[in-house]
């Protein structure tokens, strides 16, 4: 693995590369970093040049002293452009799986750059803006906002765990963990207070550009957790797949799959992407 950084409007990324082969781009959720990968990269890094990054604002990745703080998804969304733009050979399609909020920024990358992409595999995309009673997880959304502001993280964070229905693993004492892992839940942890505060709200309201989709679907791939079926992280990626009439793939374990049953899930996500390979 190397690490290395590149510099975008308003911020400076850091990223790591593994493997070889056509590059795959991992965005972590929000909150999250590169190490978050960590459970799934050997697999994948066996037939791709796997790119990990810290989101602008996080971890490693420093925001310029001018820059916003609210971290809009199309923002996100150009940093990602920038790195495969600077990592991805000319001429040559690159691949990308988004978690969560990464999924949120890799539906927005598809939209505005499908020249650039061979396949994109978006997993619970909490993007509640697209489904019929958005209006009522907006003003969830609000209220756990509004929460943080006056009680602080842990009291916003048990609100929004309640209400989309459970289903996230608690973090790990990183006590028990190897350096690396434990290094990545300090940062997590520091990372979460931003994200409650500049990314929840954005993140969240977000609508994806169907129109601008729907003749992209022969490249992309919705996914959902088997763990998380009935609960509030399944239905965007359910309702999308439906509007573009694609299939729901059903991965194993919950929102955060790749770390429940990181050999499950990395195995599925290579049979999604080599699929396409050979096309």
């Amino acid at each position: 693995m190397r690490s290395d950084t590149l510099k975008v409007p308003g911020a400076t990324l850091y990223f790591e590369v593994r493997g070889s082969g056509p590059v795959l781009l991992l965005l972590p959720g929000s909150g999250g970093d590169a190490a978050v990968f960590d459970p799934i990269t050997d697999p994948l890094a066996e037939h791709f040049t796997v790119v990990t990054l810290d989101p602008r604002g996080y971890s490693r990745s420093v925001l310029d002293q001018d820059a916003p703080a609210d971290m809009q998804v199309e923002v996100q969304s150009d940093d990602a452009f920038r790195l495969l733009e600077h990592l991805t050979p000319a001429g040559e399609d690159a691949y990308v799986f988004g978690g969560s909020g990464g999924a949120v920024v890799a539906l927005d990358l598809l939209a505005r750059h499908p020249h650039r992409l061979r396949s994109v595999v978006a997993h619970e995309p909490p993007c509640f803006a697209v489904l019929p009673d958005a209006a009522t997880h907006k003003a969830f959304v609000d209220e756990v906002y509004e929460l943080f502001m006056a009680e602080g993280l842990a009291a916003a964070g048990a609100r929004f765990l309640e209400g989309i229905g459970g289903g996230m693993n608690a973090m790990p004492d990183p006590a028990e963990l190897p350096q690396r892992a434990a290094e990545m839940i300090g940062r997590l942890h520091a990372n979460a207070p931003r994200t409650m505060a500049h990314e929840l709200r954005t993140v969240t309201s977000h609508q994806p550009d169907l129109a601008a989709l729907a003749p992209l679907s022969d490249r992309l791939a919705l996914g959902a957790g088997r763990e998380s079926k009935g609960r509030l992280p399944y239905r965007p990626a359910e309702t999308i797949a439906a509007h573009l009439n694609i299939p729901l793939t059903e991965f194993p374990g919950g929102h955060s799959g790749f770390t429940d049953a990181p050999t499950e899930f990395a195995r599925l996500l290579l049979d999604l992407l080599l699929d396409v390979r050979v096309r």
